[in-house]
């Protein structure tokens, strides 16, 4: 059964083949998977390595974990799911950070000089 590692500490200039080449001595890699930021389209820093199987995902920790690759130190352990988080709005809320006190939030700044 596949095992999906947990990368971190990428390098930005990191790349998914070059994580699957790395990983792959350890045994086979089902995929590699670098995490990209939407707005940038820069590395997050963090991927995902699936192996084939417990055995080469262990294996692949031992190998990988507080070793450097690409120029960074990489944390390597089995990944977790991902938890529920609450549903947020935009920086604060519906209406812009604002309270229901009625004290100022958002944009406007008051000077009292």
């Amino acid at each position: 059964m596949a095992k999906k590692l947990f990368i971190g500490g990428l390098s930005f200039d990191s790349r998914e083949d070059s994580l699957r080449e790395a990983f792959s001595k350890a045994g086979t890699v089902d995929s590699a998977i670098i995490i990209m930021d939407k707005m940038t389209g820069r590395s997050k820093g963090f991927g995902f390595v699936e192996m084939a199987n417990d055995d080469e995902a262990q294996k692949a920790i031992e190998m990988w974990n507080g070793k450097e690759l690409d120029g960074r130190t990489v944390t390597v352990n089995e990944a977790r799911p991902m938890e529920a988080r609450p549903r947020s709005f935009d920086r604060g809320g519906r209406d812009g950070g604002r309270d229901n006190r009625g004290f100022g939030g958002g944009n406007r700044r008051e000077r009292s000089w």
